[in-house]
């Protein structure tokens, strides 16, 4: 089986930074809830679309949010140390983002 390795930062991210994220990846919890709650009450497939193109925005947001932070100490970092594999991992990352 072909497994990933798993990788850490070497700069931790800030505090506030990772409290923002838990925060939006909370409330996209509650929302999923909420859909689940919608198909159980048997609600309008319009209002349920309505949310689950909501939770794809935030999460969006959200990959963006980890890409830029990505983008300014990984990558960064990567860059200083001449490593030419870098611009090849970003351009696989934003793709897969879409």
């Amino acid at each position: 089986m072909n497994e990933l390795k798993k990788q850490y930062k070497h700069k931790p991210r800030d505090e506030k930074e990772v409290r923002n994220m838990k925060s939006r990846l909370h409330r996209m919890v509650g929302q999923l809830n909420g859909i689940e709650k919608m198909l159980d009450e048997g609600r309008y497939c319009g209002d349920i679309l309505i949310q689950i193109s909501a939770i794809e925005s935030a999460l969006q947001a959200l990959g963006y949010m980890v890409l830029q932070d990505h983008l300014e100490t990984c990558v960064r970092e990567k860059v200083k140390e001449d490593d030419e594999e870098v611009m090849k991992e970003v351009l696989t990352l934003i793709r897969k983002l879409k």
